[in-house]
């Protein structure tokens, strides 16, 4: 599953191969995309090249190959047929898959993973389900990420675990929460608003806080619990 952003970029540099016989260059990639710095097309291209829909081919000008194109593109492009991933959770996510076992835990959809340390792109698709204590969960709906990464260690949250998060779009100052940044990366960080800008807090020392203007970060759910296996 690819979100919105990898989606428009493929899709961007596709038509331009078609077109031209070349891929777009990261200046117009980033016009065409409304990004502000070419830092966010270097970060789509890497998520695109790791799923396997584009390769970068070394001494090349514009080295950029079209592997493949994703189902999500049918209709639009080629005969592909539009499925978006708008953010990093799928419409379809399968509530009815929260059940209740015999043991009072509920069944819980793992989405992929989710960086505690640099950002990186979600996997946007049911990998597999997790056992979770209903005492855990309270109103709405909930899904869990499986943690990369160690910048959120000071607060319990390490390598491997598996975070339990609410769905919702608000967040207060403190809380930690999957934040989509730029509508092309997720990351797992503590909420802070701060002079009026958004503030996404590290939990060590070793990673830099960020700082973002509001329309660069949705709040895409928030921290309330954690599984960890020995």
């Amino acid at each position: 599953m690819l979100t919105k952003k990898q989606l428009d970029l493929l899709e961007f540099i596709h038509k331009r191969v078609q077109r031209d016989g070349v891929p777009p260059s990261f200046d117009e990639m980033k016009e065409a995309l409304d990004l502000r710095s070419k830092s966010g097309i270097h970060r789509l291209i890497t998520a695109l090249e790791e799923r396997g829909f584009i390769r970068r081919l070394a001494h090349k000008a514009r080295a950029l190959e079209i592997v493949k194109l994703p189902d999500a593109m049918a209709g639009k492009v080629g005969g592909f047929n539009p499925r978006v991933i708008d953010g990093d959770k799928p419409d379809s996510t399968p509530a009815a898959a929260m059940a209740v076992d015999g043991t009072g835990a509920v069944e819980l959809p793992v989405m992929g993973r989710i960086a505690a340390g640099v950002p990186i792109s979600a996997i946007s698709e049911v990998s597999h389900n997790v056992a979770v204590p209903q005492s855990m969960l309270g109103a709405g709906e909930h899904y869990a990420l499986e943690v990369r990464g160690d910048s959120m260690i000071d607060a319990g949250i390490n390598d491997g675990d598996v975070v339990v998060i609410r769905e919702t779009t608000a967040a207060d100052n403190g809380d930690i929460v999957v934040a989509l940044v730029e509508d092309s990366e997720a990351t797992l960080k503590r909420f802070r608003r701060k002079n009026g800008m958004i503030a996404l807090e590290a939990a060590n020392p070793a990673y830099e806080t960020r700082m973002l203007r509001d329309d660069q970060v949705k709040v895409q759910g928030r921290l309330v619990g954690l599984i960890r296996t020995y």
